[in-house]
């Protein structure tokens, strides 16, 4: 099975990370893994 190649940009320095022990991630960190990405606004 062909499977395309998914580039996705890295997340950008400086955000707040809720939940994460480590910090700030990068994609590299989450390669291989599920993740699910909450994104808000507060207004």
């Amino acid at each position: 099975m062909n499977v395309p190649a998914v580039r996705a940009p890295d997340f950008p320095a400086g955000l707040d990370w809720i939940g994460s022990a480590r910090g700030a991630l990068s994609i590299a960190d989450l390669r291989g893994k599920i993740a699910i990405l909450d994104f808000w606004t507060y207004g």
